[in-house]
């Protein structure tokens, strides 16, 4: 037996009001914000982790593995946005998809804008 500590950063406040699905081995598990312990068996492990909101989003697996009696830690952090993968990795996971996120909100700023200042023009 060995245990994989899987902190899923952020909260439902930063991040998504529904927990990222967590699944080891192909078998999901149940999973919170914060550091998650789970027992698995010693030997390769499968973590994938992924977002669901209208869509399933920010997929993101790591293989690893685990040494018995020991264990393995890993971070997770979901994406800024729908359309980008999420990170996982062994240290503290930047959240993808910033760039996409800030174009997105200044596309919407300058439509709105438009919509207010054109019609006065």
């Amino acid at each position: 037996m060995g245990w994989v500590r899987l902190t899923l950063q952020g909260s439902a406040l930063t991040s998504s009001v529904i927990t990222p699905a967590v699944m080891v081995n192909g078998w999901r598990v149940p999973s919170h914000y914060g550091e998650n312990v789970i027992p698995v068996h010693a030997g390769p492990t499968r973590i994938d982790v992924s977002c669901q909101w209208l869509i399933k989003f920010g997929e993101a697996t790591l293989e690893t593995q685990v040494p018995a009696g020991g264990q393995v830690t890993a971070f997770y952090a979901a994406p800024w946005h729908q359309l980008s993968r999420g990170a996982i990795g062994y240290e503290k996971q930047t959240r993808p998809g910033a760039l996409g996120f800030c174009v997105m909100l200044a596309v919407i700023a300058v439509a709105v804008a438009a919509a207010f200042l054109l019609p006065n023009l």
